[in-house]
């Protein structure tokens, strides 16, 4: 099965305490994409400006993107300039420039409409409806959000949850919009606005699944090395909806096993710059560490 992603393409400037990057290859729906390219087919739709190289869209199309729904306009492309300190489980904005990305009013082509599998990556929840609205009855509707549309457009974030089957997003994020400290209590207000599933990630400690009846923890990969945890959480949603697509498999125990694919993405993807390490990736390595993912877990019953 196809997974229709709307979100943003970008140039990223990055600085860690390990390196940094310029004018690297950047956005949600490229991480996202490329995270599950490995599992599925994957129908990009996004806007990018005249300065965006062939070279960047030739990679997508390399790992099997059907970019026929990426437009390029006049003018420039989204740029995001950020930070991280040791802390790398917050990211410290320096600067954002919109560009072509503040006029992007998705249209989503004849040939996405009827896609089972649609993400909509962080974008305006106003918009993420109007994308909706274009789609023929999808069977599996995802979405991420930040504090940004968390403060600046809550109804319209809950009216989108009304109409979602999961909704992802960060620890901070969850507490923010539910107005309560304690993730447990948080996860059953946001329930209340109507995703059937709630994955909240939680950086280096893992990711916590709700889903009104039950709760499943996962840990994040013990990784030696982290380069930049940029596009980290859009690489999880990308893998785990790489493999729920791959599977057209959306019980329970399903998306339990497609949260830790998105883990093993995850976990790939803070190892260098960019899409660097998703560039090089083979479907050998993602097997080998969901085999050690599951090893982390596993113990004998008593």
């Amino acid at each position: 099965m196809s997974i229709l992603v709307v979100g943003s393409v970008a140039f990223d400037s990055v600085e860690t305490p390990f390196g940094k990057a310029d004018n690297v290859l950047g956005g949600s729906a490229t991480y996202f994409s490329t995270a599950a390219s490995y599992f599925s087919e994957v129908k990009l739709v996004a806007v990018v400006g005249e300065d965006f190289p062939d070279e960047h869209i030739d990679f997508l199309k390399n790992k099997g993107v059907d970019v026929n729904g990426l437009k390029r306009v006049q003018g420039k492309t989204f740029r995001w300039q950020g930070s991280y300190d040791y802390d790398l489980n917050e990211a410290h904005t320096i600067a954002t420039h919109l560009n072509v990305f503040e006029r992007f009013k998705p249209e989503i082509p004849l040939a996405y409409q009827n896609t089972p599998y649609v993400f909509l990556a962080n974008i305006d929840p106003v918009i993420q409806l109007d994308v909706l609205l274009q789609v023929e009855k999808p069977k599996f509707v995802a979405c991420d959000t930040m504090n940004f549309w968390i403060e600046g457009k809550p109804d319209a974030l809950k009216r989108l949850l009304s109409k979602v089957d999961l909704f992802v997003l960060n620890e901070g994020e969850a507490r923010e919009f539910a107005g309560e400290p304690n993730l447990v209590k948080a996860a059953k207000q946001i329930l209340s606005y109507g995703p059937k599933t709630l994955i909240i990630k939680r950086g280096e400690y893992g990711a916590l699944m709700f889903n009104g009846n039950s709760v499943f923890s996962a840990p994040a990969y013990p990784l030696e090395s982290i380069f930049d945890p940029t596009g980290a959480g859009d690489s999880f949603a990308g893998g785990l909806m790489g493999y729920l697509a791959n599977t057209d498999d959306t019980s329970e125990s399903n998306i339990r096993q497609a949260i830790i694919f998105g883990s093993v993405m995850a976990s790939f993807n803070v190892e260098d710059f960019s899409l660097n390490r998703l560039k090089t990736l083979t479907l050998k390595e993602i097997h080998e560490r969901y085999r050690q993912f599951k090893q982390l877990t596993h113990f004998e019953d008593i």
